[in-house]
């Protein structure tokens, strides 16, 4: 008598499905989490303007309090954690809304608009501009970060990165939508931050190796080329006139529709390389490329790069080539500050 095959698609519908009920209730404790700590910081606030003496009522109202909910249910309630739940709700009270009149109506907006744990917030709240904290809590859930990645993101400046190439009206976009992907440029950040291949900024490396590298930490490097990146090919072969040519890294960009072709140098950018980047594009755009498939975007990755050479070697109404540089170290708040205060550059 033989024995029944196993019936693994229904076995992994069933995994499936207890997965995601599963990760419901994650979320749903998540949420719930936070709209009570949301709540507590509301109602101290209000209790403290109803003191006297508000400075030291406050502190006094604080320390009862967390004697009186360590007392209840254990850890988790010290002065600072309390203080915290405080700072949250005069953090987020605005971005409440404020047609919501009745508590009920209330805590369902609330619980509509956080969407992220309390961890998250946390670190959120440590982000003093409103509009760069606003445009991180919509990444974090659109891309579903985790704590680590957020913070990841953050050090890397990836909106200070993304704001130095847009115009008002775009940087206001990031805030209230976060990175929406619409044309070529949008994908783009100049610099790259590669902090997570572990090459020091000033040892001697190949571009064989930083290649490697990248292809060694493919997730974290499709994490800072962003959302909606996936690996083609690396060393991809193209051949005319019995000539052959090698692109480093292929990607495919589904939200726009288009291959991204990437070179790395690790040197200053030459006017050879753009016009070789140029070819390899013209190459995919007609041989490669469906008719139902977007122009494709070619990428030089380079340590450095002089943007008079990068202005006169690309045509004037170039909307496919960018070079953008590369580091591979997190910028330090030095860096930073030069970042923001030096003028946006022209791809």
């Amino acid at each position: 008598m033989t024995n029944k095959p196993l019936n693994t698609k229904f076995f992994s519908q069933i995994v499936d499905l207890l997965q995601s009920a599963r990760n419901k209730v994650v979320q749903t404790v998540n949420q719930t989490m936070v709209l009570t700590y949301f709540e507590i910081g509301r109602m101290l606030v209000e209790e403290e303007q109803n003191g006297k003496n508000r400075a030291e009522y406050g502190k006094s109202l604080l320390r009862d309090l967390s004697k009186v909910l360590t007392k209840e249910f254990g850890k988790g309630f010290s002065v600072t954690n309390i203080q915290q739940m405080r700072r949250f709700y005069l953090t987020y009270q605005k971005q409440q809304t404020v047609s919501a009149k009745s508590e009920n109506a209330n805590q369902q907006t609330v619980s509509e608009e956080f969407k992220l744990s309390w961890s998250h917030y946390l670190k959120l709240m440590r982000i003093d501009d409103e509009n760069e904290r606003q445009f991180y809590e919509i990444e974090s859930f659109k891309n579903n970060w985790s704590v680590r990645e957020l913070q990841r993101q953050f050090d890397s400046a990836l909106y200070t990165r993304l704001v130095l190439s847009r115009d008002k009206d775009e940087v206001k976009e990031l805030s209230e939508k976060g990175l929406v992907l619409e044309k070529p440029k949008d994908a783009i950040k100049d610099p790259y931050i590669l902090e997570f291949i572990g090459l020091p900024e000033h040892t001697k490396y190949s571009e064989s190796q930083l290649e490697q590298e990248i292809i060694d930490k493919l997730e974290h490097f499709l994490l800072e080329l962003g959302n909606g990146f996936t690996f083609v090919a690396r060393q991809k072969r193209i051949t005319f006139d019995d000539k052959h040519f090698r692109i480093d890294l292929v990607f495919y960009i589904r939200i726009l529709k288009c291959f991204v072709l990437i070179d790395l140098k690790i040197g200053e950018i030459k006017h050879q390389d753009l016009g070789q980047m140029q070819m390899y594009v013209n190459y995919y755009d007609r041989e490669v490329r469906l008719d139902d498939e977007n122009k494709t975007i070619g990428i030089v990755l380079c340590k450095d790069k002089s943007e008079s050479v990068v202005e006169y070697t690309l045509p004037e109404n170039n909307k496919q080539i960018f070079a953008s540089k590369y580091q591979t170290l997190l910028p330090s708040k030095e860096e930073l500050k030069l970042l923001i205060n030096e003028p946006n550059s022209q791809h």
